[in-house]
């Protein structure tokens, strides 16, 4: 078993390799990751939230409808006022209750749900090396990171911490990477962001002129699959390694 596993790390690496574009990894002096779907695989997730999800499914999907809303809606200050507003409409209620049912189903009833999953392998020990080299690190979600707690004791090593909330705009409005990139003290080119969302992660860090490194499924590493815009497609954090540092274990 250890040999196989050995031997799907090499061929992981060998088939990485030709799925980096052009980046002078030299440039970059912060690396910032999405949180849900990035830092653990949403498949997870999902299956442990299933049953939550379909005692409360009307809403869920209703709250999907307005999230659809609120990624293509320009920046706000009042962004809270804002998306319990359309979500008042959807419920038909006032925007004070729907802001109520909104904390009390999404923001606070899903925490739970995050205690004991497990992260992508190999993505503490990448962050905490990135770390010990002298890199900032930061987070960067759609949905507020305190909802995730110490997040496998990531949030200790960063220098930024921002929810897209937060900053006034969900992804991939420039918004919140721009505050990033405030926040950091550094321009956009020295900021390497990680995320698994092509739409709003990669496209939106790009348009700013951060770098880009794609998390996709192992099997759509294995038949080919890479963005024409992330400079790096990878599918194992251990690939971001042996880009960065040169390991190969």
């Amino acid at each position: 078993m250890h040999t196989l596993h050995n031997y799907i790390y090499v061929f992981s690496i060998l088939c990485y390799n030709r799925k980096v574009n052009n980046v002078d990894l030299k440039q970059i002096k912060a690396v910032a990751f999405d949180i849900d779907g990035t830092l653990y695989r949403a498949w997870k997730f999902n299956l442990r939230v299933t049953p939550y999800f379909l005692s409360h499914s009307i809403f869920f999907l209703k709250y999907g409808l307005v999230r659809s809303i609120m990624h293509k809606t320009e920046a706000t200050n009042e962004f809270i006022r804002v998306q319990a507003s359309h979500m008042a409409k959807k419920l038909n209620c006032s925007p004070e209750e729907a802001q109520q049912r909104l904390e009390k189903v999404i923001y606070k009833g899903l925490e739970k749900y995050f205690v004991n999953i497990k992260p992508c392998k190999g993505s503490i020990e990448f962050i905490t090396k990135l770390k010990e080299n002298g890199y900032k690190i930061g987070l960067l979600s759609d949905f507020p990171p305190e909802q995730k707690g110490s997040i496998w004791g990531i949030r200790e090593m960063c220098d930024v911490v921002l929810g897209s909330e937060e900053a006034g705009a969900l992804k991939p409005d420039s918004t919140p990477f721009l505050r990033l990139a405030q926040e950091f003290k550094l321009p956009p080119e020295q900021i390497l962001y990680v995320g698994n969302n092509h739409a709003y992660d990669i496209q939106g860090a790009h348009n700013i002129g951060m770098k880009t490194a794609w998390l996709i499924l192992p099997h759509s590493g294995w038949i080919g699959k890479k963005s024409k815009i992330a400079d790096i497609t990878f599918w194992h954090y251990g690939q971001l390694s042996e880009l960065f540092f040169g390991d190969n274990k």
